[in-house]
């Protein structure tokens, strides 16, 4: 009696409790650290939390959801395994194929601007290369280039060259034409006005083209992954370990993979807000 008592208890006011708890730290200043992080920080504790009493409450299987304790153990348990799986994934094939894809799109969006006939050519076919399934990528990676990490960062490339190449074009054209005359008023080359002017004001394009790319990356390493792979690698883990019902570690390397993609897509944010400070919307936000 006394337990259903304070599960009844648990259900009605803790909920109300964590709503007025992530309310009043919402509220304090963004200006501040604890503003800053605090609220989803706040948010995720509460999300834990609650997981967990309705894991062990309602006795759900952890091969249909293990508990965050389960998975905490287990993390710490394969942190071995998960070390090297993150330096294959995240490391290696995401990185790489991250830096490697993005820095041909930005290259090629410079190249191409000069030319509406390339351009023309060019953007239909990218976009129908962007468009092909990754299941159908992948396997032909791996045929082309290997089990190794090489054909997952080529599955990656191919999966951010176009969102880069498309941003760069529209961040190149976002100069208007007076600013463009008055380079020339001065006498600068074409060269010139692209380097001092048109790259500056592209820049918030191609650091949305970036973190729209760090979303991207990890999913393709991972899945690429399922179709061969050494015996290591995020999704390797992912695969392996579901077959054997050990649903723990499976969760596990899931939480490696989603803290790698947060704090790449943080790392980018902070990148941007130091490369754009002059932007209208830092400067809104200061």
């Amino acid at each position: 009696m006394t337990t259903g008592v304070w599960n009844d208890f648990f259900v009605v006011m803790l909920p109300a409790f964590a709503f007025v708890s992530v309310r009043r730290i919402a509220l304090v200043d963004e200006g501040t650290l604890v503003g800053r992080f605090g609220p989803p920080l706040l948010f995720g504790a509460w999300m834990l939390l609650f997981w967990q009493w309705l894991v062990t409450s309602f006795d759900i299987p952890r091969v249909i959801l293990p508990a965050p304790s389960l998975i905490a153990v287990s993390l710490i348990a394969g942190s071995d395994l998960l070390l090297a799986d993150f330096v294959q994934t995240v490391l290696r094939s995401a990185l790489i194929g991250l830096a490697a894809g993005s820095a041909i799109g930005f290259i090629v969006g410079v190249l191409i601007d000069r030319s509406p006939f390339l351009q023309r050519g060019l953007l239909p076919l990218a976009a129908l290369a962007s468009t092909v399934p990754l299941v159908g990528i992948a396997p032909i990676m791996v045929m082309w280039f290997g089990f190794d990490w090489h054909s997952k960062a080529a599955v990656v490339i191919v999966m951010t060259f176009f969102p880069m190449l498309v941003n760069t074009l529209a961040g190149l054209n976002e100069s208007d034409a007076m600013q463009r005359d008055l380079m020339r008023s001065y006498g600068a080359s074409y060269w010139r006005t692209l380097w001092s002017l048109r790259i500056p004001i592209a820049l918030p394009f191609v650091f949305n083209a970036l973190k729209i790319n760090s979303t991207l990356t990890l999913i393709g390493a991972i899945v690429a992954e399922f179709f061969g792979s050494p015996t290591v690698g995020l999704g390797f883990r992912i695969s392996t370990e579901a077959a054997r019902l050990n649903m723990g570690l499976v969760w596990a390397a899931i939480v490696v993979s989603a803290l790698s993609g947060s704090l790449l897509y943080a790392l980018l944010g902070w990148i941007e807000r130091r490369a754009t400070f002059w932007h209208p919307s830092f400067r809104a936000v200061r």
